[in-house]
């Protein structure tokens, strides 16, 4: 017997991705300053939609969002659009954050119990599937960031209608109200619609993104010998992209939206007549209120704004990637 036939087999490592861990620092920091330029862009048009969708149902204060931003520019001045700004911004960041982390962890677990190599392409569904993952864990950190943005935006300088008594001087004078009032469970409150519109909303969001880029990817590489890739589409190529991502996310769970919309703000426009309702409560109420197109208001200026907003988020993420990020 051999020496060769003594020496122990030694197996081959498993291959992993190198720099995972600097891939996640990437991710965190691009997400956070794609969030962050993303919220500056679509802010004014987010506190318009939220005053339409919170409105009363019986006697609406806006016929549309140009009469709602003309009142709040009139009452407000461009501060009003900005209203309760902080807590959202730290909220776009710590969100698109999350899940640009998570949409790439996702993929590698996907990857590794597929079988798949590290770094290979998945398919259209199992990044859906990712997106969709990665939508469900920043609803965790959204719904909290959500209530306050809410409270603060529908408040009005000039009570405009006899059930709106509560003021808050900012978001932390919203949070001390939450805690007290109540406790640590009320800044979840409209957390199972939260859920609902970001996993659904995420599969929108990422698939209507890398479904556009690979449309753009297959017609490039029908003129070109060299293989393509999404680092070789240009600006306006992701923007466009971005754009459709934005579009689909609302538009695919607006209603979802408009019902998380009016559970937050209850106790503010409701007054004393505020009881806390469930999410099927909710929707019943609307529907009865204002029929289909109670689930609707506010839905023209939320697509007017999620398109350049978006396309600015996935355009600052990936170049932000290409040429910063690991190798």
């Amino acid at each position: 017997m051999s020496h060769s036939e003594h020496t122990p087999m030694i197996p081959e490592p498993i291959p992993v991705e190198k720099t995972s861990w600097r891939h996640q620092v990437d991710d965190l920091l691009f997400g956070s300053v794609a969030g962050m330029v993303g919220k500056f862009v679509e802010y004014p048009f987010d506190t318009v939609k939220v005053r339409l969708q919170t409105q009363p149902l019986d006697r609406p204060l806006f016929s549309g969002p140009l009469e709602c931003m003309t009142a709040t520019l009139k009452q407000e001045g461009i501060r009003g659009l900005y209203k309760g700004m902080s807590s959202p911004l730290v909220g776009a960041m710590l969100e698109n954050a999350t899940l640009f982390v998570g949409y790439r962890q996702i993929q590698n677990m996907i990857r590794k119990y597929s079988g798949t190599e590290p770094g290979a392409d998945l398919s259209l569904s199992q990044l859906v599937l990712a997106g969709t993952a990665s939508g469900a864990l920043a609803s965790i950190i959204l719904t909290p960031v959500e209530l306050v943005k809410c409270k603060l935006q529908v408040q009005l300088i000039q009570d405009t209608t006899a059930t709106q008594t509560k003021k808050y001087t900012g978001p932390f004078d919203v949070m001390r109200h939450i805690l007290r009032q109540h406790g640590l469970n009320g800044f979840y409150r409209g957390y199972l619609a939260t859920l609902i519109r970001e996993a659904g909303g995420g599969a929108f969001w990422f698939g209507a993104y890398e479904y556009t880029c690979s449309l753009f990817i297959e017609r490039r590489q029908r003129l070109s010998a060299t293989k393509i890739t999404k680092e070789n589409l240009s600006a306006p190529e992701l923007m466009l992209g971005g754009a459709l991502g934005g579009i689909a996310y609302n538009l695919s769970f607006f209603p979802v939206d408009v019902i998380k919309s009016k559970m937050q703000t209850d106790e503010e426009l409701l007054g004393r007549a505020f009881k806390q309702r469930t999410f099927v409560q909710t929707g019943q109420d609307i529907y009865k209120g204002a029929g289909v197109r109670g689930f609707y208001r506010g839905c023209g200026i939320t697509l007017l704004r999620s398109a350049p907003s978006n396309a600015i988020i996935f355009m600052t993420y990936e170049l932000l990637s290409r040429h910063f990020g690991a190798a």
